[in-house]
Formats: C-alpha cells, sequence, structure tokens
C-alpha cells in the first residue's frame, strides 16, 4: 500500500501549534450558531416538504435525498458571516489510508473559513423505526471514537432520519447500545437534541483531541409528529 503524501490543504494549512489549539477548540458560540442554523433547515425542510407529502411512500435513495434538502435549507438560513460554511458530501483528507484509497465523505460538513482542514461532521442515519439504530451506532463506535471522523474537531454530530416510533426510544436505544449517557443540550432543550461525551482512541503519532462530544439530532421524517419548535 502506497504511503499518503501531502495534500494541497495540508501544504496550505500545516499542522503548527496555533493548528492543533484552533483544532482543539471551536468557540461556543459558533457551535450553538452551528447547531440552530442545522434545526432552522429543517424547519424549513418540514415547511416545503415533508408537510406536503408523505415520505413513507419513497422507496430510494433516502438518505441522500432527505441530506441534500436539508443542506440546502441549512445554507439559506445562514448570514454569510459566519466563522465556517457548509457543504455537503464532504472528503476528510486527513484519514485516508494510502494514496489510492478513497477518504471517508461526511454527509454534510461545516468547514472553518480561517482554516479549511478543520471540519465539523454531521453523519445521516436513515432511521425506518425507533430500534434500528445499529448503523447509527457504528458510526460513532468506528469512525468517530477511532478518530477516522473529525480528527480535527472534539465534536462532531449524527442526524438520525426517524420515520416510524418516537425521539425518546431513539434515545434510549442509542444509549443502550454505544453505550453512553445522553444528556440534553441546555440551548435545545425543547428539541430532539441530545449530546454524549467520549474519550477516542487517537493514532499513534497525531494530536488529535481526545475528548469529544457528539450531538444526536433526531428528525422525525412525518408530517403529524415534526418538531418545528423555535
Amino acid at each position: 500500500m502506497a504511503k499518503r503524501g501531502r495534500t494541497i490543504p495540508e501544504l496550505r494549512w500545516p499542522e503548527t501549534p496555533e493548528f492543533v489549539e484552533l483544532a482543539n477548540r471551536w468557540s461556543e458560540d459558533a457551535i450553538t450558531d452551528l447547531v440552530g442554523i442545522v434545526w432552522k433547515g429543517y424547519d424549513l425542510l418540514v415547511e416545503e416538504v415533508i408537510s406536503e407529502i408523505d415520505c413513507r411512500q419513497a422507496e430510494e435513495q433516502l438518505e441522500r435525498s432527505i441530506t441534500q434538502l436539508l443542506e440546502r435549507r441549512i445554507r439559506r438560513t445562514m448570514t454569510g458571516y459566519e466563522p465556517f460554511d457548509v457543504q455537503h458530501e464532504v472528503f476528510e483528507l486527513e484519514s485516508a489510508y494510502s494514496a489510492q484509497a478513497q477518504p471517508p465523505q461526511y454527509d454534510i460538513a461545516f468547514i472553518l473559513r480561517s482554516n479549511e482542514r478543520i471540519i465539523w461532521p454531521l453523519e445521516a442515519k436513515v432511521l425506518s423505526s425507533d430500534g434500528a439504530v445499529a448503523p447509527y451506532v457504528q458510526d460513532i463506535q468506528n469512525q468517530f471514537l477511532t478518530c477516522r471522523y473529525a480528527p480535527f474537531s472534539s465534536e462532531g454530530g449524527m442526524l438520525g432520519y426517524l420515520f416510524s416510533g418516537t425521539s425518546a426510544k431513539v434515545f434510549s436505544n442509542i444509549e443502550a447500545k454505544v453505550p453512553c449517557t445522553l444528556s440534553h443540550h441546555p440551548q435545545f432543550s425543547a428539541r430532539n437534541h441530545k449530546i454524549s461525551a467520549h474519550q477516542r482512541t487517537v493514532p499513534a503519532g497525531k494530536q488529535y483531541p481526545a475528548s469529544f462530544r457528539c450531538h444526536h439530532l433526531i428528525l422525525q421524517i412525518t408530517k403529524s409528529v415534526a418538531n418545528t419548535a423555535s
């Protein structure tokens, strides 16, 4: 397997001590704004799409189509003055295993404008029912907690597109299967939004943040129970 060479972003933003400090600590205000924008985008998705159709009749490309629709609406809620940009399907070049290997790809990514190697990712999973959390849990265990996802960020998030059941049962199942303890996010207590704290396995020779906070956003994809609280 050929050793991976340097990428253009690595040349532009080398891992100086200032880089490491910035990567370890997004400002709390920026993260609160970021997550708030996601919820505002979801509100638009409910208003413009979910309230107009029965999404349960869709048979193909559920995760990708919902994510594309959501990302466009997230972008529409942004002012342009945020310290980050948003993009659908972003490659994490840092985590490519070799020169030939395709790096992991995030469903939605918030990219720090001042250093574009620093990415705050959101991974999406369709939850056909409130018990179908296995793929969701696998992304946390095998990707986030190994530093393959969000290597330079001490936080990231999961989106659960819930088609049947309750968010309370989803959260209970996530807690049992990760395992972890979920708590309310103080700024989003009216939303189906919880957070969990973890210690990650950092690869040898890397200065990635070991402490990691995962945001869990459960988005109801049904007309009757969609949460549109402000």
